[in-house]
């Protein structure tokens, strides 16, 4: 989910040039996704050369008939078959709204302490806020994965509770109506072989489960091959690519998409559901503060909208005005969810203000405008003239109350308020029908506060460190562990995340700091502490396990390279990994020692000399370090172990295999071997752990991997869920001890 705004901009004019050239004869083709709207509808500009004017009945009636042409022959040119969207199975994609992107890390979402999925919690608090969703995608990857070697299917097996636990959680969406989506990632060719084609083990997994659907990371269209899998399997998915579709045919077998869309003042058509009235867009602008234009834009186009608010682990939560706007244009897109697949749907009808914008829903019995006023002003009165009926009755959705119309000779006017950036939402139906009355009651009670009312400034949400306990200092020097000595640390880092730019929120916040960033620096007084010389190996574990025969709850994937209860013949002195954050710290505790907090870790491997690496600031010897080391220096350095590229990750190096990786103060093996883990952080939805030291492990093939942070000015933020997701093969940690 990563395509960049920018991109698509530079996408975007490329293809309109391209459509210009095409042999169709029309004058308004689609950019990308979007249609743009009648550009005399368009805000004055002062270098245009032409006077501000405002549209006619004639001029959109011209615009429509282009676009209408446009529709028409590129139906016949992809030989357009509309018979997914007839299927009772898929049918509920047609009323889809509200769909969030949601982590598993998210603490409303999974209880690590009691070892359950908590759906009810992670319902009740989207329902709370902004009324509900229809869908969710649920994500188990990105960031955490080429952590190790595990696929995005290894990853999903490794949710808590396996295949029984995942469907059981998917069951108890079922429950509440909400339909649950997957993601996949084509572009994960560099990690564990699967066995079976992409097609063949989504279907597999998530036929297993009992799941609805398929998001396709990255992809501009989803597969014909996927739907056919899924078919295959008995258990047919709704296939949702995130970048759009590479081509109009592709509208026939994807019956969502999401939407990255640029924002004009004049609403754009979204220009598949204009090729098919029953496809579902969600509209996504996951970065944005203020969601008043992908709103207005989804409420105009009768579709839905992504709420995306955990980010990769980055908090970015809809304010109080977003959340009430989307509650409401959601109500009225359920309540009239078969309105908004209409084949007559008529976008951009002729308005009577300036600035206020409609699209016209028409069924057997019944008319809905979908509104949007566009102005930075609030428009009263006069909005909307229709053609005189006898025998229907109008009613403001909006505000849930009936409309009297204003007879003018042929001409019924209806009058009403639109907020500034508001809303508005008229139906028309036969007298004979009964009105809405429950639509219209939870309305009028909505409307009792505007819009305006509510709150549109953002907050970043507060992370918490966790605290670690002093431990009791030694009478004597601990056996393998080196003496660091007391001093004034300049503790300069920054974090590898691959998105978040410099956003407020990502990364990690720490105890000095008001909020989370990439970039940290701070001088602190760090007193003087004993650090393990070595991670902790596999033998000193075994010891450890002998002692105390600990074994966790949540044991899935627990020493998972171990074999009846030890580790492999020869790897005594192999880093421990396939260790959670709470089995290193059930370790220490036994040990009478502690995880470092991470400038503790940073100190002992830099000094206070700011050096790149433990051992200087060549990472080959006589060599200035490259931006990227294991990837761009021409053989490996002596100070850590060959880099690992292979699709099943070989096991890390002994802990004292390379001597020359040794930090000023004589510690080893921190950098290039296995990640250590440090300190965790906390917000409110989500749980992190700071890790360090980079490993030997690089998948190859995309970009999207978890990155590296071989540089001591570098750490990575992993995010954690339960014990079963977070152990990895090659993330293993040392101990500290308080010295006097």
């Amino acid at each position: 989910m990563r395509r960049l705004r920018s991109s698509l901009g530079i996408c975007a004019v490329c293809l309109a040039a391209a459509l210009r050239l095409s042999a169709q004869d029309v004058q308004h083709p689609p950019v990308w996704e979007q249609i743009p709207g009648p550009p005399c509808a368009s805000v004055p500009e002062w270098n245009a050369r032409s006077q501000p004017a405002t549209c006619d009945p004639a001029a959109i009636g011209i615009w429509l008939r282009d676009i209408t042409h446009w529709r028409n022959e590129r139906r016949i040119r992809a030989g357009y078959d509309d018979a997914l969207y007839s299927e009772p199975a898929l049918s509920w994609t047609q009323s889809s709204f509200v769909q969030p992107q949601m982590m598993v890390h998210d603490r409303f979402f999974y209880d690590p302490a009691a070892h359950r999925y908590t759906v009810d919690r992670y319902l009740a608090d989207v329902t709370r806020r902004y009324g509900g969703i229809d869908s969710v995608l649920v994500w188990h990857t990105y960031s955490n994965i080429g952590i190790d070697s595990r696929n995005a299917y290894d990853m999903f097996r490794d949710l808590p509770g396996g295949r029984e636990g995942v469907k059981q959680m998917v069951d108890d969406f079922h429950k509440r109506n909400v339909r649950v989506l997957f993601p996949i990632m084509l572009w994960d060719q560099g990690t564990h072989e699967e066995g079976v084609s992409d097609a063949q083990a989504v279907a597999r997994e998530l036929a297993a489960v009992g799941a609805d659907g398929i998001n396709g990371d990255t992809l501009d269209g989803v597969p014909r091959n996927f739907l056919d899998a899924s078919a295959q399997a008995g258990h047919k998915l709704a296939m949702e690519p995130e970048t759009g579709l590479a081509s109009d045919e592709m509208v026939a077998y994807n019956p969502l998409t999401w939407g990255y869309w640029d924002y004009n003042f004049v609403p754009s058509v979204s220009r598949y559901k204009w090729l098919e009235p029953r496809h579902m867009v969600h509209l996504s602008d996951r970065w944005a503060h203020n969601h008043l234009d992908d709103l207005q834009q989804a409420f105009f186009n009768g579709i839905g909208f992504e709420s995306w608010e955990n980010i990769w682990g980055i908090w970015n939560q809809m304010t109080p005005r977003d959340a009430e706007a989307l509650r409401r244009t959601a109500t009225i897109e359920r309540a009239f969810a078969p309105l908004l697949v209409s084949q007559q749907w008529e976008p951009h009808v002729f308005m009577q203000q300036f600035g206020v914008f409609a699209s016209k829903w028409t069924a057997a019995q019944q008319t809905l405008w979908t509104i949007v006023n566009r102005d930075a002003y609030s428009v009263s009165g006069r909005q909307l003239v229709v053609p005189y009926k006898a025998d229907v009755r109008y009613f403001d959705l909006w505000h849930g109350v009936e409309l009297h119309p204003v007879h003018e000779g042929n001409s019924s006017v209806l009058e009403f308020d639109i907020e500034n950036g508001g809303f508005g939402a008229i139906l028309e139906q036969a007298a004979s029908q009964a009105p809405p009355q429950a639509t219209l009651d939870t309305m009028r009670e909505l409307a009792k506060t505007p819009l305006g009312d509510y709150s549109h400034e953002w907050k970043t949400l507060p992370q918490q460190i966790v605290a670690i306990s002093a431990t009791k200092a030694p009478q004597s020097a601990p056996s393998g562990m080196v003496k660091i000595p007391a001093a004034d640390y300049v503790f300069r880092v920054n974090g590898v995340e691959i998105e978040g730019d410099n956003n407020e929120g990502v990364d990690f916040q720490y105890p000095w700091e008001t909020a989370a960033r990439r970039y940290h620096e701070h001088k602190l007084h760090i007193d003087s502490f004993w650090i393990d010389k070595y991670p902790v190996t596999n033998a000193e574990f075994k010891r450890f396990l002998d002692a105390t025969h600990y074994h966790p709850v949540d044991d899935h994937n627990f020493l998972k390279d171990w074999s009846n209860g030890t580790y492999l013949s020869g790897w005594d002195k192999k880093p421990v990994t396939w260790v959670s954050l709470e089995d290193a710290r059930a370790y220490a505790q036994w040990a009478g020692k502690r995880l470092p907090h991470e400038w503790e870790w940073q100190y002992a491997a830099q000094g206070t000399d700011n050096r790149i690496y433990p051992w200087g600031n060549d990472w080959l010897f006589g060599t200035p370090a490259p931006a990227n080391p294991l990837e761009s220096a021409a053989q490996p350095s002596v100070a850590v172990p060959v880099p690992d590229r292979g699709r099943d990750a070989a096991p890390a190096a002994d802990v004292d295999a390379h001597p020359a990786g040794a930090s000023f103060f004589g510690v080893m093996d921190l950098v290039g071997n296995v990640w250590q883990w440090t300190d965790e952080y906390t917000d409110d939805h989500t749980r992190a752990a700071v890790l360090r030291g980079g490993s030997h492990y690089q998948p190859q093939g995309s970009r999207w991997y978890f990155p590296q942070a071989y540089k001591l000015s570098q750490h990575g933020k992993y995010l954690l869920m339960a014990p079963s997701l977070d152990r990895s093969g090659n993330i293993g940690f040392r101990c500290v001890v308080d010295a006097q």
